[in-house]
Parts: structure tokens; C-alpha cells; sequence
């Protein structure tokens, strides 16, 4: 198959040597001192809006082409089925830190992987890390009793924070205490990592690694990625050591397993995973494990505190649940009468998913929704715009918790709605993260109301590998008028 000029797109001129890029309007918001993802959210958002009828459209960065895809049918054509499973190239920015993990591997090493870590995640082993998460969840909500005297406090650190130590908890099973000390070099290095890899995605002069490991920011990430394989690897080390030196008399009755453990004892009996494998899967579920999940919980937090009536309807649920106690854990029957906030949270993820666009490339020529797109070609699913689809959900930019009732989701595209992705390579972690949010959000609103300060129109949002605002997430923070 040839590539023709059938797929829909702005045609180039012959002296546009950048590709479509003269489209993104970065000039205007450079003036605004705003980053270049931020022109390319806009400019994505207006090609969405002219090509929603032909469900994709072709977008050249120099001479990369792009297609992104818009509509459920066209999403389903990629990621449904065992084809086209190989991440886009721009994922190998993450190589240097996670190696080729469960998010970076594909073909056989993906596939053995993903069913040897699958049962890590299994509900019965979910269910023994609700203590986890409800001592963390409770310790957050005591954090944030300092922001009751201020005007307003920035959401995101604290719970980002709450979320690093879950994630070390029930993946390491080591507790790092980031929520006590933020300051510690581990908690520094993961946060200043993650932002590296987003600048780096962001900049294309950045996107060579020979260029790259000689600029001051190349130097800086190699110093957090030392500071993080260390401390995996010691913590690899000692568990190790531990293992083979207790009695194993006790199998029958040995607790259910952190991933750590599960990798560990599969390294240890089978010897085809190596110290070094369990590395990279490890640090690749601290990494994805605890940003998108914290993401989530700041928007589900801002938009519930931007809507007073959807607030008082989850503190009506969760009255039912708990009544007046703040400090009960939440257990799976809790989690399970939940129906109103889960809502809340789907709707949340709806609107601002956190991982706002997916990328494939094409393992082979194909046809997506009638269009030819040849072998090796990047396909990039803007899970963002496919939220806003009007044929999906009417008035797409209305925050409607009710979207998501059971009589309202019935017929609906089951790839209509991916915040965790779809098809085989869907996210592993989505149960953990949903638990999590639940967990979370349900224990803060039981101490506190909470108002956001910044209307939708105000805060300006930025895709990178997570979908963040440029500023801070202003809540302010009271408690309870019934704990008065």
C-alpha cells in the first residue's frame, strides 16, 4: 500500500519544509509565556474540530507523519487485536529509567511479561492494600488540616506525594514516607525525572540522545536515573536476601504478594527474569503507578469542587455510608456503594483523562475507517478529543456525572471512553488506580468541603505524558460544617 493523498489533513506546500507545524501557534503563546505543548493542545483541538466527520487526520512534524484518530471506530481499528502493539517512538525517552518494561517492551517480551504480572493484580491481592491506601489516605487528610487557615492551598504536591507512598508500599513494599518528607533525594529524583522525560518529549533539539546527554538537563536526568536504579536495585538486593534465607515451611500460609515479591520469587525459581528485569518493571510501575493515579485524583478534586451540587450529592453518599466518622477505613463494601462518586470520578476522567493521547505505530499496512495508512506510520489516539466526541456525549464539555449511570451507558462504543486505554495493551494497573481514587477522594471529603478557585476558563491545561495544568489546582479548604 502507498501512501496517497486520500488521508484528510491540511495539504502542504512545497516550501513547507516543517510539515504542518506553521499550523501551531507558537509565537502567541510564547509572548504569553506559555510552553509549546500548550500550542499544541490548541492546535490539535481546532484540526479535531475540522476533521471530527472523517474521524482522523494526518499531521506532518517535518517529515514524521502523524495520524491522529478521533472517533471510536477509528480507535477501536488500532488498539483492538493483537497487530499493532508497538509504542510510538517518542516512548524511547523512557528507555534510559524503565528499560523495556510492561509500558515500553512489545512482541514476546510484552506478552510473557503482562501475563506473569497480571496475577499481581488480581481483586484478592488488591484487596489486601486497602490498609495501605486508607493509612495514606488519612495522612493526607491530616496534612491538609494546615491548609484550613489559608486562603487556598495547590492540591497537587500533597497528593502527589500521598500517591509516591502507596505506589513504594504496594509495589516495593518498602515505605518511603514521602507525605512526612518530601524532601528525601528518592521522592526529588522521581519528580524531577518525570519532568525531564515531558521537556525532553516537548523539545524536539532535545529528542537526540547524543545531543541530549551533553546539555545541562541530559546531566541532571542521568543523576536522578543513578539515584533511582540504586535505591530499586538495594531494595532488590535485600529482599532477595531475605527470601532465601527464611524457612519456606510456611507456603501454605504465606501472604498475598507485592509485586516485588511475586517478580522476586519468579526470579528466584524459574531464573528467567534477572535482577535487572525486575529493575525495570518495578520502576516502571512507580513511575506510571503514582503520577496518573495523583493526576486524576487532583482534577476528580478540582471539578468536584467546582460544582457545589455534585459535592453535596457525594457527601449525601458517603453520609450513608460512614455517617459522622472520618476516621473508619474504607473497605470493598464501601468501595462498592460508592455508585454516585464513581461516577463523579469516571466523568472527571472523562473530561481530563489523564493520559491524554495513546500512541501506536503500524506493524503492517492497514486500513483505518476506510483510509490507508502504510506500515511504520505513527497513530496517535487524542484521548482528549475522543471525550468530546458530541455524537457520544451531547454538550461534551458539561461536567454530567450522570453520563455514567448504568441506564445511561448502556449502548455506548466500548472505545468511546479509554482513559485507561483498551484492548490488550489496556492499563494492568486501572483496578489499583480506581480503588485509589475512591479511597482518596471519599476520605478527603469526609473531613473537609472544598471550593476551587479557578474557573475551567482560567486554568490552562498541557499535554504531556499526563494531562497537568501550567499553574497550581487552587482549593480552598474548610472542614465539615457538621465537625464545627
Amino acid at each position: 500500500m502507498k501512501y496517497n493523498q486520500e488521508l484528510p489533513g491540511r495539504q502542504l506546500r512545497f516550501f513547507d519544509v516543517l510539515g504542518n507545524v506553521h499550523d501551531i501557534p507558537f509565537k502567541v503563546h510564547r509572548k504569553l509565556g506559555l510552553s509549546f505543548n500548550v500550542s499544541v493542545q490548541q492546535a490539535f483541538g481546532g484540526y479535531a474540530r475540522l476533521f471530527r466527520k472523517e474521524k482522523l487526520f494526518c499531521f506532518w512534524i517535518i517529515y514524521f507523519p502523524f495520524v491522529f484518530l478521533l472517533n471510536a471506530e477509528a480507535v477501536e481499528a488500532l488498539i483492538n487485536g493483537t497487530k499493532h502493539m508497538e509504542k510510538v517512538w517518542s516512548y524511547n525517552f523512557l528507555h534510559p529509567w524503565l528499560g523495556t518494561g510492561l509500558l515500553t517492551s512489545h512482541g514476546s517480551k510484552w506478552k510473557s511479561r503482562r501475563k506473569l504480572l497480571t496475577a499481581s493484580f488480581h481483586f484478592d491481592i488488591l484487596k489486601d492494600f486497602l490498609p495501605i491506601f486508607n493509612k495514606q489516605a488519612q495522612i493526607l487528610a491530616m496534612r491538609l488540616k494546615r491548609g484550613i487557615t489559608k486562603d487556598f492551598i495547590d492540591i497537587v504536591t500533597p497528593v502527589t506525594l500521598c500517591s509516591l507512598d502507596i505506589i513504594c508500599e504496594t509495589t516495593l513494599g518498602v515505605s518511603i514516607s514521602a507525605q512526612e518528607n518530601g524532601e528525601s533525594q528518592y521522592v526529588k529524583s522521581v519528580m524531577r525525572a518525570s519532568d525531564i522525560v515531558m521537556e525532553r518529549m516537548a523539545n524536539c533539539w532535545l529528542w537526540t540522545d547524543f545531543i541530549f546527554q551533553f546539555t545541562k538537563t541530559g546531566k541532571e536526568f542521568k543523576h536522578h536515573l543513578q539515584v533511582l536504579h540504586e535505591f530499586t536495585r538495594s531494595i532488590i538486593r535485600e529482599k532477595k536476601k531475605r527470601i532465601l534465607s527464611e524457612n519456606h515451611n510456611n507456603q501454605g500460609k504465606r501472604k498475598r504478594m507485592a509485586l516485588m515479591d511475586l517478580l522476586l520469587e519468579h526470579h528466584i525459581k524459574t531464573k528467567d527474569l534477572t535482577e535487572e528485569d525486575i529493575r525495570e518493571e518495578v520502576d516502571t510501575f512507580a513511575f506510571e503507578g503514582h503520577d496518573t493515579t495523583s493526576m486524576g485524583i487532583c482534577w476528580a478534586l478540582y471539578l468536584i469542587g467546582l460544582h457545589k451540587d455534585v459535592q453535596e450529592k457525594v457527601r449525601e453518599e458517603l453520609n450513608q455510608i460512614f455517617g459522622d466518622d472520618t476516621e473508619r477505613d474504607v473497605n470493598t463494601d464501601n468501595l462498592k456503594d460508592m455508585k454516585y462518586l464513581d461516577c463523579v470520578l469516571k466523568e472527571s476522567q472523562r473530561l481530563f483523562p489523564s493520559v491524554p493521547v495513546i500512541g501506536r505505530q503500524t506493524s503492517e499496512d492497514t486500513t483505518i475507517c476506510g483510509y490507508p495508512v502504510p506500515k511504520g506510520w505513527s497513530c496517535v489516539v487524542l484521548v482528549y478529543e475522543l471525550h468530546r466526541d458530541e455524537s457520544v456525549f451531547p454538550n461534551p464539555e458539561k461536567f454530567d456525572p450522570d453520563r455514567f449511570l448504568p441506564e445511561n451507558s448502556l449502548n455506548r462504543h466500548p472505545y468511546a471512553y479509554i482513559p485507561f486505554s483498551a484492548g490488550p495493551r489496556n492499563c494492568i494497573g486501572q483496578k489499583f488506580a480506581q480503588m485509589e481514587q475512591k479511597v482518596i477522594v471519599s476520605t478527603i471529603l469526609r473531613h473537609y468541603a472544598i471550593e476551587s478557585l479557578d474557573s475551567r476558563d482560567k486554568l490552562i491545561i498541557v499535554p504531556e505524558l499526563i494531562l497537568r495544568p501550567t499553574g497550581p489546582i487552587r482549593l480552598r479548604i474548610r472542614p465539615n460544617e457538621k465537625q464545627h
